[in-house]
């Protein structure tokens, strides 16, 4: 096969973030971020051979930025010209129900991106703004879509469907969506290569970061998911609430005197989760250090992981057992203790966690003791790596 540069895209609201690969090598060239999108004194941070190489400057949109990354690129001589790009793969966070796997973009799928902005009004119109502007600086290159909510189309409608009035449903499409199905869809797959690829398997995928969601993985597909509608819901997050009883948000609203509900969304989206309950930090490694002398700081780890053992044993039950648990993300892939509290609750499955092999922080292995039931495993997502992956079969 011939050797292609491809990008993973990651637009955010004020940031771009990429990689550039070496396929079918699967090889990293380069990476960056652009910060502050939109802002005074925006950050261009570009790595190279090791090197990083950063720049203060005004980015006044997201044109800028993506012409700051090409100057980059060329600059600092890693590619020799924009035509040595030869695909461009999009992290693109809701696809609906009109998407099951990635896409070569064209007008109508560009259309369908900027129509689903309003189930992720933060997310797709940053992506399709950057589609567009990746379209025009590069006419002749394959553009993909890699979406968020893909990979849970599998789901069965008892499980993505709410118990509201089925009108809403056939009318707006409101249901359950979930979201870090790269990530999910990633780290499934190598479990699967680390089981030894089993004709049936039963897989409880935790992607624990800042955003934070469990997936029931059963024979390779997404079953279930933890967050819905949209990434509020599921289990206790950095800044989000997870799961909450609906009533109580009109009951807050009045009692605080809250009139839109847009405000209240904000809090659950922005200052509840860790945050709100610690009243600290919403970085898991910021209450650790404190939560010895600080009882809201234990409290909120507490509920973190209570809420995540919860879905785990709710997954458990759907899939009628489970064979493995894989726990990803900055919190899965690097906090022992995290991982130690989480099963240590689930002993009645069988788990028998190795701590001397739990010891460890982002590196692929297994944690389980040889005489566990249910298989644990950290596996450090990539999911750059998947969207480029996807790429590469849509273009061929």
């Amino acid at each position: 096969m011939k050797m292609s540069n491809v990008m993973a895209i990651n637009a955010g609201s004020s940031s771009l973030k990429w990689q550039l690969f070496k396929m079918p090598e699967e090889e990293v060239a380069t990476s960056g971020i652009v910060e502050r999108v939109g802002l005074p004194d925006s950050i261009i941070r570009t790595k190279v051979n090791g090197e990083k190489h950063e720049r203060v400057q005004d980015i006044r949109n997201h044109e800028e930025a993506v012409h700051e990354v090409f100057a980059d690129l060329t600059n600092l001589n890693i590619i020799s010209s924009l035509e040595d790009i030869n695909a461009v793969g999009h992290r693109v966070v809701a696809g609906g129900e009109y998407y099951s796997d990635s896409i070569l973009i064209d007008d109508e799928v560009l259309a369908r991106i900027e129509e689903l902005a309003d189930f992720a009004p933060l997310h797709n119109p940053a992506e399709a703004q950057v589609i567009h502007i990746f379209r025009d600086f590069l006419p002749n290159v394959p553009n993909v879509a890699v979406f968020d909510t893909a990979f849970h189309q599998t789901m069965p409608d008892v499980n993505y469907l709410y118990s509201i009035p089925m009108e809403y449903y056939d009318k707006y499409k409101a249901r359950k969506y979930g979201a870090h199905g790269t990530s999910h869809k990633f780290v499934s797959q190598r479990a699967l290569e680390l089981m030894d690829q089993p004709q049936h398997s039963k897989v409880i995928t935790c992607h624990l970061g800042n955003g934070a969601s469990i997936t029931a993985v059963e024979d390779g597909k997404s079953v279930d998911t933890s967050m819905g509608f949209t990434p509020i819901a599921g289990v206790t997050m950095g800044t989000r609430s997870g799961d909450i009883d609906p009533s109580l948000i009109a009951y807050l609203m009045e009692k605080e005197g809250i009139e839109d509900i847009n405000e209240f969304i904000d809090i659950l989206n922005h200052k509840s989760g860790l945050l709100g309950l610690s009243g600290i930090s919403s970085d898991m490694r910021d209450l650790r250090d404190v939560r010895d002398e600080n009882e809201r700081a234990d409290l909120a780890i507490r509920i973190f992981c209570n809420r995540i053992v919860k879905y785990i044993g709710s997954y458990a039950a759907t899939m009628n057992g489970v064979d493995a648990i894989v726990f990803t993300g900055g919190i899965g892939e690097n906090s022992v203790s995290t991982r130690r509290a989480i099963c240590d609750s689930l002993t009645y499955l069988g788990l028998e966690l190795d701590d001397e092999k739990n010891h460890v922080r982002g590196e692929e292995r297994l944690i389980s003791t040889p005489d566990s039931k249910v298989a644990v495993y950290i596996i450090p997502t990539n999911e750059e790596l998947m969207i480029v992956r996807d790429v590469m079969d849509k273009i061929k």
